[in-house]
Protein backbone atom coordinates (compact mmCIF):
# COMPACT_ATOMS: atom_id res chain seq x y z
CA UNK A 1 0.00 0.00 0.00
CA UNK A 2 1.31 3.45 -0.86
CA UNK A 3 2.74 5.49 2.04
CA UNK A 4 1.06 8.59 0.62
CA UNK A 5 -2.37 7.26 1.62
CA UNK A 6 -1.46 7.12 5.29
CA UNK A 7 0.59 10.32 5.20
CA UNK A 8 -2.27 12.29 3.63
CA UNK A 9 -4.79 10.75 6.02
CA UNK A 10 -2.72 11.96 8.98
CA UNK A 11 -2.90 15.46 7.47
CA UNK A 12 -6.70 15.23 7.22
CA UNK A 13 -6.97 14.07 10.84
CA UNK A 14 -4.71 16.91 11.99
CA UNK A 15 -6.75 19.53 10.11
CA UNK A 16 -9.95 18.12 11.59
CA UNK A 17 -8.47 18.74 15.05
CA UNK A 18 -7.52 22.24 13.86
CA UNK A 19 -11.12 22.94 12.82
CA UNK A 20 -12.37 21.57 16.16
CA UNK A 21 -10.11 24.01 18.01
CA UNK A 22 -11.09 26.97 15.81
CA UNK A 23 -14.77 26.13 16.30
CA UNK A 24 -14.32 26.19 20.08
CA UNK A 25 -12.65 29.61 19.83
CA UNK A 26 -15.51 30.99 17.75
CA UNK A 27 -18.14 29.42 20.01
CA UNK A 28 -16.66 31.36 22.96
CA UNK A 29 -16.31 34.72 21.22
CA UNK A 30 -18.69 36.27 23.79
CA UNK A 31 -17.49 34.32 26.86
CA UNK A 32 -16.12 36.64 29.56
CA UNK A 33 -12.44 36.08 30.28
CA UNK A 34 -12.10 33.35 27.63
CA UNK A 35 -8.65 32.85 26.13
CA UNK A 36 -8.33 31.48 22.62
CA UNK A 37 -6.33 28.32 21.92
CA UNK A 38 -3.73 27.65 19.26
CA UNK A 39 -2.95 24.17 17.99
CA UNK A 40 0.67 23.20 17.28
CA UNK A 41 1.66 20.45 14.86
CA UNK A 42 4.70 18.19 14.58
CA UNK A 43 5.93 16.03 11.75
CA UNK A 44 5.97 12.29 12.40
CA UNK A 45 8.94 9.94 12.21
CA UNK A 46 10.87 9.50 8.99
CA UNK A 47 11.77 6.34 7.14
CA UNK A 48 15.49 6.54 6.44
CA UNK A 49 16.41 4.88 3.14
CA UNK A 50 19.90 6.37 2.97
CA UNK A 51 21.78 8.00 5.83
CA UNK A 52 23.46 11.35 5.25
CA UNK A 53 27.23 11.09 5.67
CA UNK A 54 27.33 7.39 4.86
CA UNK A 55 30.24 6.18 2.78
CA UNK A 56 29.58 6.09 -0.96
CA UNK A 57 33.06 4.96 -1.99
CA UNK A 58 36.61 4.58 -0.82
CA UNK A 59 37.14 8.27 -0.18
CA UNK A 60 33.66 9.75 -0.58
CA UNK A 61 30.51 10.12 1.49
CA UNK A 62 26.91 10.99 0.80
CA UNK A 63 26.33 14.75 1.26
CA UNK A 64 22.59 14.30 1.81
CA UNK A 65 20.38 11.53 3.06
CA UNK A 66 17.17 10.01 1.77
CA UNK A 67 14.35 10.22 4.31
CA UNK A 68 10.65 9.85 3.59
CA UNK A 69 8.25 11.63 5.95
CA UNK A 70 5.25 9.77 7.31
CA UNK A 71 2.85 12.58 8.11
CA UNK A 72 1.84 14.97 10.86
CA UNK A 73 0.24 14.93 14.30
CA UNK A 74 -1.13 17.41 16.83
CA UNK A 75 1.59 18.26 19.38
CA UNK A 76 -0.19 20.68 21.72
CA UNK A 77 -3.13 23.02 22.15
CA UNK A 78 -1.98 26.14 23.94
CA UNK A 79 -4.03 28.90 25.57
CA UNK A 80 -3.02 32.38 24.45
CA UNK A 81 -3.18 34.73 27.44
CA UNK A 82 -3.33 38.05 25.66
CA UNK A 83 -5.69 40.68 27.07
CA UNK A 84 -9.25 40.79 25.81
CA UNK A 85 -11.16 44.03 25.36
CA UNK A 86 -12.62 45.62 28.50
CA UNK A 87 -16.35 46.23 28.35
CA UNK A 88 -18.16 48.65 30.66
CA UNK A 89 -21.16 47.05 32.40
CA UNK A 90 -22.12 49.49 35.15
CA UNK A 91 -22.52 46.55 37.55
CA UNK A 92 -20.72 47.05 40.89
CA UNK A 93 -19.88 43.34 41.17
CA UNK A 94 -18.26 43.09 37.73
CA UNK A 95 -14.46 43.24 37.98
CA UNK A 96 -11.82 42.95 35.26
CA UNK A 97 -8.13 42.18 35.69
CA UNK A 98 -5.96 44.57 33.68
CA UNK A 99 -2.72 42.65 33.34
CA UNK A 100 -1.56 39.23 34.52
CA UNK A 101 -3.27 37.05 37.09
CA UNK A 102 -6.39 35.13 38.00
CA UNK A 103 -9.15 35.32 40.59
CA UNK A 104 -9.18 32.45 43.08
CA UNK A 105 -12.31 30.32 43.45
CA UNK A 106 -13.14 27.77 46.17
CA UNK A 107 -14.43 24.51 44.73
CA UNK A 108 -16.87 22.16 46.56
CA UNK A 109 -14.05 19.63 47.18
CA UNK A 110 -12.00 22.25 49.03
CA UNK A 111 -9.47 22.86 46.25
CA UNK A 112 -8.86 26.16 44.49
CA UNK A 113 -9.50 26.90 40.85
CA UNK A 114 -8.73 30.05 38.90
CA UNK A 115 -10.58 32.31 36.50
CA UNK A 116 -10.32 35.54 34.52
CA UNK A 117 -14.11 35.92 34.60
CA UNK A 118 -14.96 38.63 37.12
CA UNK A 119 -18.76 38.59 36.72
CA UNK A 120 -19.36 38.02 40.42
CA UNK A 121 -22.67 37.56 42.22
CA UNK A 122 -23.96 37.50 45.82
CA UNK A 123 -25.43 34.39 47.43
CA UNK A 124 -28.19 34.33 50.06
CA UNK A 125 -25.66 35.24 52.76
CA UNK A 126 -24.14 38.11 50.82
CA UNK A 127 -20.93 36.21 50.02
CA UNK A 128 -19.17 36.98 46.75
CA UNK A 129 -19.49 34.04 44.31
CA UNK A 130 -19.03 33.11 40.66
CA UNK A 131 -22.00 32.59 38.35
CA UNK A 132 -21.95 28.90 39.35
CA UNK A 133 -22.19 29.77 43.04
CA UNK A 134 -18.57 28.98 43.95
CA UNK A 135 -17.12 31.23 46.65
CA UNK A 136 -14.43 33.74 45.73
CA UNK A 137 -11.19 33.43 47.72
CA UNK A 138 -10.54 35.29 50.00
CA UNK A 139 -14.15 35.30 51.09
CA UNK A 140 -15.94 38.65 50.97
CA UNK A 141 -19.36 39.04 52.63
CA UNK A 142 -21.41 42.10 51.70
CA UNK A 143 -23.90 43.35 54.32
CA UNK A 144 -27.57 43.21 53.38
CA UNK A 145 -28.04 46.93 53.99
CA UNK A 146 -25.00 48.04 51.96
CA UNK A 147 -25.95 50.87 49.61
CA UNK A 148 -22.75 51.22 47.62
CA UNK A 149 -19.97 48.75 46.82
CA UNK A 150 -16.51 49.93 45.81
CA UNK A 151 -13.68 47.68 44.64
CA UNK A 152 -10.38 49.54 44.41
CA UNK A 153 -7.62 48.81 41.91
CA UNK A 154 -5.69 47.02 44.68
CA UNK A 155 -8.68 44.77 45.45
CA UNK A 156 -9.86 46.52 48.61
CA UNK A 157 -13.64 46.11 48.96
CA UNK A 158 -15.55 48.82 50.82
CA UNK A 159 -19.25 49.50 51.25
CA UNK A 160 -21.40 52.34 52.47
CA UNK A 161 -23.79 51.42 55.29
CA UNK A 162 -26.75 53.60 56.30
CA UNK A 163 -26.07 55.52 59.51
CA UNK A 164 -22.29 55.48 59.06
CA UNK A 165 -20.37 58.30 57.41
CA UNK A 166 -17.13 56.40 56.83
CA UNK A 167 -17.02 53.51 54.32
CA UNK A 168 -16.74 50.05 55.86
CA UNK A 169 -13.83 47.88 54.62
CA UNK A 170 -14.83 44.23 54.06
CA UNK A 171 -11.61 42.66 52.82
CA UNK A 172 -9.28 42.56 49.86
CA UNK A 173 -9.41 40.50 46.68
CA UNK A 174 -6.14 38.82 45.71
CA UNK A 175 -4.55 37.81 42.42
CA UNK A 176 -2.86 34.48 41.68
CA UNK A 177 -0.12 34.34 39.06
CA UNK A 178 1.61 31.35 37.46
CA UNK A 179 5.04 31.05 35.88
CA UNK A 180 3.44 29.05 33.03
CA UNK A 181 -0.27 29.86 32.74
CA UNK A 182 -0.42 27.87 29.48
CA UNK A 183 0.06 24.78 31.65
CA UNK A 184 -3.23 25.29 33.51
CA UNK A 185 -5.93 22.67 32.94
CA UNK A 186 -9.29 23.91 31.66
CA UNK A 187 -12.25 22.65 33.71
CA UNK A 188 -15.06 24.37 31.83
CA UNK A 189 -17.27 27.03 33.38
CA UNK A 190 -14.48 29.60 32.87
CA UNK A 191 -12.37 27.76 35.49
CA UNK A 192 -8.77 26.59 35.35
CA UNK A 193 -6.88 24.13 37.53
CA UNK A 194 -3.27 24.17 38.71
CA UNK A 195 -1.00 21.44 37.29
CA UNK A 196 2.65 20.46 37.64
CA UNK A 197 3.29 22.22 34.32
CA UNK A 198 1.78 25.53 35.45
CA UNK A 199 3.80 25.68 38.66
CA UNK A 200 2.53 26.79 42.05
CA UNK A 201 0.41 29.94 42.27
CA UNK A 202 2.01 33.14 43.52
CA UNK A 203 -0.72 35.03 45.41
CA UNK A 204 -0.30 38.79 45.62
CA UNK A 205 -2.22 41.99 46.11
CA UNK A 206 -3.41 43.37 42.74
CA UNK A 207 -0.79 45.66 41.25
CA UNK A 208 2.14 44.15 43.18
CA UNK A 209 4.93 41.85 41.95
CA UNK A 210 3.84 42.09 38.33
CA UNK A 211 0.19 41.17 38.88
CA UNK A 212 -2.59 43.10 37.18
CA UNK A 213 -4.82 45.71 38.73
CA UNK A 214 -8.60 45.52 39.11
CA UNK A 215 -11.16 47.66 37.31
CA UNK A 216 -14.65 47.73 38.80
CA UNK A 217 -17.78 47.81 36.62
CA UNK A 218 -15.87 46.31 33.69
CA UNK A 219 -15.54 42.79 32.32
CA UNK A 220 -12.72 41.37 30.24
CA UNK A 221 -14.21 39.92 27.07
CA UNK A 222 -12.89 37.01 25.02
CA UNK A 223 -9.60 37.64 23.20
CA UNK A 224 -10.89 35.76 20.13
CA UNK A 225 -10.56 37.80 16.93
CA UNK A 226 -13.36 36.59 14.65
CA UNK A 227 -11.68 37.65 11.39
CA UNK A 228 -8.42 35.92 12.35
CA UNK A 229 -10.24 32.72 13.27
CA UNK A 230 -12.22 32.75 10.02
CA UNK A 231 -9.03 33.17 7.97
CA UNK A 232 -7.42 30.29 9.91
CA UNK A 233 -10.52 28.20 9.23
CA UNK A 234 -10.23 28.84 5.48
CA UNK A 235 -6.55 27.84 5.58
CA UNK A 236 -7.42 24.66 7.50
CA UNK A 237 -10.20 23.83 5.05
CA UNK A 238 -7.88 24.21 2.06
CA UNK A 239 -5.20 22.08 3.75
CA UNK A 240 -7.84 19.40 4.39
CA UNK A 241 -8.89 19.52 0.73
CA UNK A 242 -5.28 19.25 -0.50
CA UNK A 243 -4.67 16.21 1.69
CA UNK A 244 -7.86 14.63 0.40
CA UNK A 245 -6.59 15.25 -3.14
CA UNK A 246 -3.40 13.40 -2.23
CA UNK A 247 -5.51 10.45 -1.05
CA UNK A 248 -7.48 10.51 -4.32
CA UNK A 249 -4.31 10.72 -6.41
CA UNK A 250 -2.74 7.81 -4.52
CA UNK A 251 -5.89 5.76 -5.06
CA UNK A 252 -5.84 6.51 -8.80
CA UNK A 253 -2.18 5.45 -9.00
CA UNK A 254 -2.99 2.19 -7.23
CA UNK A 255 -5.88 1.63 -9.62
CA UNK A 256 -3.56 2.19 -12.60
CA UNK A 257 -1.11 -0.36 -11.18
CA UNK A 258 -3.93 -2.87 -10.57
CA UNK A 259 -5.12 -2.48 -14.15
CA UNK A 260 -1.73 -3.29 -15.70
CA UNK A 261 -2.65 -6.97 -16.00
CA UNK A 262 -5.96 -7.69 -17.66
Amino acid sequence: MMRALWTASSGMIAQQANIDNLSNNLANVNTSGFKKSRIDFQDLMYQTVRQAGASSGADTQLPTGLQIGLGVREAAIQKMYTMGNLESTGNSLDVAIQGDGFFQVNMPDGTLSYTRDGSFKKDSQGRLTTSEGYLVEPQITIPENATDITIATDGTVTVTVPGETAPQELGQLQIARFINPAGLESLGGNLLKETDASGNPVVTIPGEEGSGTLIQKYLEMSNVQVVEEMVNMIVAQRAYEMNSKAVTTSDEMLQTAANLKR
